[in-house]
């Protein structure tokens, strides 16, 4: 070996002086902050069917009140081909990773969610969980991943029980140290833990309930998104629609006794014109509630003509199929969280359903002839474990909204830096899976991805099967 010589040596010692300063100056774990973006002070006007303050329809006026400085990769705005492309990307190699960021690795992104995933409300919803892993996985084996790294979603089932939800996502965050909670499903489980994930700076994104108070303050919780629309919403726009198209008929709901059931009672009643339609019965129920005829009974005897149910697939399924074995003739209206074709078999058939009303906002699983539809398709027969659905549309659609966001943030492959990108990329951008014209945009002070939906009517096809169809034109509530 040759000797240094005395150049060499000086350079050396300077050398190591400069990495004791680095070491000394750098180092330790992503800070946590409340997610900014640089914004200029604006004031979004939007029309909507009610306001934060729930007063009857009206123009809802939201003033952006926080200002923020996103990073460079945050500022291009997203906008998908009308199907996911199957090219193999750039992505193959790994962007530099920020020290210390719990769930990012070189060759991973860690997600988690906590999800129900057996029994009764397993078996209505996991459809949802299966569309996103399926997109995930078609993500990561034909694109490469995000980043240049693999997406791995670790899920816990919660039984859709608040009880457990908070153990759960205390071991996602704590012991498995994902990077952010996605697609967290049900307003009482995920009311469980949306104040810590807020407290503990976790992107907490596209959840899966839409309760009014997931966007009612988004400065108070900066780390929380929702995908689904607000149920308060849904509640005023079937309230309406009865005072235009059923006046003289009297109302009944059945609502769960959480805030989606209240949500959407409080939205008929504001809907409902009280000089042409009277309410004659609220009933409720816990959602651990196995038989719901009493309150069926009691909707029946109060002489409800038309009735909304605020429910999820079991219960509401309960509702339609106890007033057909009574032969009670009336006109239901269910939430939108049951627009899948599971609903005919869980009530008893197609003739049993024919007529019930709900809403949509996404092209229907059936309609194989678009592309994009029929490319959802091939991903869950490729990469997912159960028959395509609209609940498997939904679940894509998180997929794809949560991979567009990552992609915007791999120069800053922080927690604050997905929050960032979620904030600015999304303006009036158009989900390949979703109806033209129903479209995303967020912002620091408006976190609800979706705000218009179109209307649903239970049909019987020539063949005698089950079918949902959309009919009028997109309500938009934005």
């Amino acid at each position: 070996m040759r000797k240094i010589g005395e150049f060499g040596l000086v350079f050396l010692t300077l050398a190591a002086l400069l990495l004791v300063l680095a070491a000394a100056c750098g180092g330790g774990e992503e800070k946590k902050g409340t997610p900014t973006a640089t914004r200029p002070a604006a004031t979004a006007t939007r029309t909507a069917v009610a306001t934060a303050t729930r007063t009857a329809v009206a123009t809802a006026t939201r003033t952006t009140v926080a200002t923020a400085t996103p990073t460079a990769a945050a500022t291009a705005t997203a906008t998908p081909s009308a199907a996911p492309t199957t090219a193999p990307t750039p992505e193959a190699t790994p962007t530099p990773v920020v020290e210390n960021i719990k769930g990012i690795t070189d060759t991973e992104i860690v997600l988690g969610s906590h999800f129900a995933q057996t029994g009764t409300y397993g078996a209505a919803f996991a459809p949802v969980l299966a569309g996103m892993k399926a997109y995930f996985e078609y993500i990561n084996v034909e694109e490469g991943g995000v980043c240049g790294r693999k997406i791995v979603l670790k899920t816990e089932d919660d039984g859709y029980d608040p009880a457990n939800s908070p153990g759960i996502v205390r071991k996602l965050v704590e012991q498995d140290e994902v990077f952010a909670i996605v697609a967290g499903l049900g307003t009482a489980a995920h009311s469980a833990v949306w104040e810590y994930l807020n407290e503990k700076g976790i992107p907490d994104l596209w959840i899966m309930s839409g309760a009014h108070k997931w966007t009612a303050d988004p400065v108070a919780h900066p780390w929380s998104v929702a995908i689904l629309p607000d149920y308060y919403v849904e509640g005023t726009i079937v309230g309406k629609y009865i005072s235009e198209n059923l006046p003289g008929k009297k109302v009944g709901v059945l609502y769960q006794n959480d805030d989606y059931g209240k949500d959407e009672l409080a939205g008929v009643k504001n809907g409902l014109d009280p000089t042409k339609n009277e309410l004659v019965s609220e009933q409720s129920f816990e959602v651990t509630t196995v038989d719901i005829r009493s309150q069926v009974n009691n909707l029946r005897n109060a002489g409800a003509e038309v009735v909304h149910g605020a429910c999820i697939p079991g219960h509401c399924a309960q509702l339609i199929k106890a007033a057909d074995q009574m032969g009670w003739d009336v006109q239901f209206f269910i939430g939108y969280v049951n627009s899948d074709p599971a609903m005919f078999t869980y009530a008893g058939g197609a003739e049993v359903m024919e007529g019930v009303m709900t809403f949509q906002g996404n092209k229907m699983y059936d309609w194989t002839d678009d592309p994009a539809v029929a490319e959802h398709h091939r991903i869950m027969k490729e990469y997912g474990d159960v028959s395509p659905g609209n609940f498997t549309v939904v679940g894509q659609e998180a997929g794809e909204l949560t991979v567009a966001a990552l992609r915007a943030t791999c120069d800053n492959l922080t927690r604050e830096g997905l929050m960032n990108a979620v904030n600015t990329i999304f303006k009036d951008y158009q989900g390949a899976l979703n109806l033209p014209g129903v479209t995303t945009t967020l912002s620091p002070t408006d976190h609800l991805a979706t705000e218009a939906l179109r209307m649903l009517k239970a049909t019987v096809t020539p063949e005698g099967k089950g079918k949902w169809e959309y009919f009028g034109d997109i309500i938009q509530f934005r």
